[in-house]
Formats: C-alpha cells, sequence, structure tokens
C-alpha cells in the first residue's frame, strides 16, 4: 500500500507518517527529504537561491519518481505539493496510492508554525501572530479545495501522534 500524507505545514505530516510507518511495517519517505538530497542543499536555500517556481517544478518530478514505484510507503508531502502543477492529479489518478489529508485547527498551525518559522521559508517574513494567523488562514481556504479530495480526511488537532496514527489504523482496515 501506498500512503500520500497530505495538509498544511506542521500538520503533523512527518510525525505521523513516520509512526504509520512503523505500525504497517512499511518504509517512511519525505518528499522536502528526498528534494534536500537530490538538489544537494535545504529547501529554505533552494527558495532563496532558485525561488519557489523552480521549487515546485523540482518537487513535482520527485512526487512523480516515489510514487511510480513498486514498493509500499508512507509519503510525507510538503504543504504546498497538492496545489502546485498536476500533483494532487497524479496522487488521485494512481490506483496503488491511497491519499490522507491531516487536517489540523488553524489555532493548532499557528502555535506550531510561530515556535518554527525561521525553517519554513513561505512564512518565515511574517513577523506577528496576527500576520501568520491571517497568512494561514487564507492559504487554508486556497488550498481546501486540493486537501479536501483526498481519500480520507483525518482531524488531528492537539492528540498525540499515537491517536492519529489509530484513527488512520480504524479507517484503513
Amino acid at each position: 500500500m501506498k500512503i500520500v500524507l497530505i495538509g498544511y505545514m506542521a500538520s503533523g505530516k512527518s510525525f505521523v507518517g513516520k509512526k504509520l510507518a512503523a505500525v504497517l511495517g512499511i518504509p517512511f519517505k519525505d518528499l522536502d527529504a528526498e528534494i534536500e538530497n537530490q538538489e544537494g542543499k535545504s529547501i529554505p536555500k533552494i527558495f532563496s537561491e532558485k525561488g519557489e517556481i523552480y521549487f515546485r517544478k523540482v518537487e513535482n518530478e520527485a512526487l512523480k519518481q516515489i510514487i511510480s514505484k513498486a514498493e509500499d510507503f508512507v509519503l510525507a508531502t510538503g504543504g504546498g505539493t497538492p496545489c502546485y502543477g498536476n500533483s494532487m492529479d497524479l496522487i488521485l489518478s494512481q490506483k496503488d496510492v491511497l491519499s490522507i489529508y491531516l487536517k489540523t485547527p488553524l489555532d493548532v498551525l499557528v502555535a506550531r508554525l510561530l515556535s518554527e518559522k525561521e525553517n519554513r521559508p513561505v512564512v518565515a517574513h511574517l513577523d506577528t501572530e496576527e500576520k501568520l494567523n491571517d497568512f494561514i488562514r487564507k492559504h487554508l481556504f486556497e488550498r481546501s479545495y486540493y486537501y479536501n479530495q483526498a481519500a480520507l480526511i483525518i482531524d488531528n488537532g492537539n492528540e498525540s501522534v499515537n491517536d492519529t496514527v489509530e484513527k488512520i489504523i480504524l479507517k484503513l482496515f
């Protein structure tokens, strides 16, 4: 089984993905880590040196390569992955791919991103909690069209990673 986790930045895709993969006994892959390995530099550095358009092209190609493989895995995507190019269509068109949207409340996303925004090039420039809140709210509105196309929608707020994984497992089996 190929599972692709989508959702906004800081929704827990990597944490949940690692735990879910361990429970299912299949490999975990992180799209951002794959891109960093391929490009030889960090995501923030790619953004600053080559810009978002370049990054999105590389991201789409990396996604194609990963989901075309025959092996089972859990893949954590970037927050914007399904919203650019044909990425969501690509995820949805694969018969052996299950997409899961980790739907996280706005207040939880703001709290998480406030403490780690320097590592997130898309929000690093936002200097107040109010600006961050407005930015995320707007983004969630714009991206909800893509996120809500996922085969499964899992609400995850302040519960533990284990609780979120348990919700997914109960939906799978």
